[in-house]
């Protein structure tokens, strides 16, 4: 690795753009060489295949009548069929990108490589930077380019697309973007494994504290609806699952809920149903955590000695 990162020459004071781009295409080409990312693709297209041909048997199915199911029923089947295999792709997307994000510093300063590298004209914001930007584009290939064919699949063989299927796809990368950012800061002070072990289970609180505040709308709770949007402060992610399931649901289903009036009720509990996508506000915190975990990030290094 070291001896493949290119000479670097500083023009300017502070973040030099091309060890940046160098340290992120290196940090591409390794994630490439391992097999978990080998075997993620061959699971991802078995699950694309076995659900495009489960959905495309969905016209077949009758009723117990005997009568072809309707139009409007093989909509709201297949949109919920949907939601909940996203759900699932989600859920070993984020387990994934932790168990890549997590060693990417961590095996650099344990392997030597890293003293290696920063003995170079590159600083620690550099090479933190790079990590992070190589990281996020691989995500954001894989994760979009994934969820856009199932997503084109389904309306081939079903005629069925979301509603929002761009917007579905930039909040599933946002969600992971968000998790390797912490995974990355955990990575500058925790070896590979404890490191992902931190971020799973920060992932999974964060998870559950969604969930705990619907659960305190639904019966008017503000305890419990505090600590759960608290959570979703201190990790983002649940917030960005939430809109990415918005982006799926049909818009009848969304307006069938809000005249029934059961939106800030069981409808708030349920992982699979959002009411409403993040707001404004909140999605312009998520980017301003992004860049604070990442600056927590760089002054840990910075305070780590190699």
């Amino acid at each position: 690795m070291v001896s493949r990162l290119p000479g670097i020459r500083r023009d300017w004071p502070g973040i030099d753009h091309r060890p940046v781009l160098a340290i992120a295409k290196l940090t591409v080409k390794e994630a490439l060489r391992r097999k978990l990312l080998l075997a993620l693709m061959i699971l991802t297209f078995l699950v694309i295949t076995l659900t495009v041909w489960g959905v495309s048997r969905l016209p077949t199915v009758t009723t117990g009548a005997g009568q072809p199911i309707t139009p409007l029923e093989l909509k709201a089947v297949v949109s919920q069929l949907l939601i909940v295999i996203m759900f699932m792709f989600a859920f070993v997307l984020a387990i994934s990108t932790v168990f890549v994000a997590s060693p990417a510093i961590s095996s650099d300063l344990e392997s030597g490589i890293a003293l290696a590298v920063l003995t170079r004209p590159l600083s620690r914001a550099e090479y933190v930077l790079g990590k992070w930007l190589g990281l996020s584009a691989l995500a954001a290939v894989y994760a979009g380019g994934a969820a856009l064919i199932e997503v084109l699949l389904v309306d081939l063989v079903v005629g069925y697309l979301p509603p929002n299927t761009l917007v579905f796809v930039l909040y599933l990368v946002g969600h992971v973007v968000i998790l390797l950012t912490l995974a990355l800061l955990v990575s500058t002070r925790l070896s590979g494994m404890t490191a992902g072990v931190v971020t799973l289970g920060v992932f999974g609180l964060a998870w559950f504290g969604g969930i705990a505040a619907g659960i305190g709308e639904a019966f008017n709770n503000s305890t419990i609806t505090t600590v759960g949007y608290l959570t979703k402060l201190i990790l983002p992610t649940d917030a960005f699952w939430r809109g990415a399931v918005y982006s799926l649901q049909p818009a009848a289903e969304i307006a069938l809920y809000r005249s029934s009036g059961t939106t800030g009720r069981a409808a708030s509990a349920n992982p699979f149903f959002a009411a409403a996508p993040p707001t404004d506000q909140f999605l312009l915190w998520s980017a301003v955590w992004v860049v604070a975990i990442l600056a927590l990030a760089i002054y840990s290094l910075r305070r780590r000695e190699i």
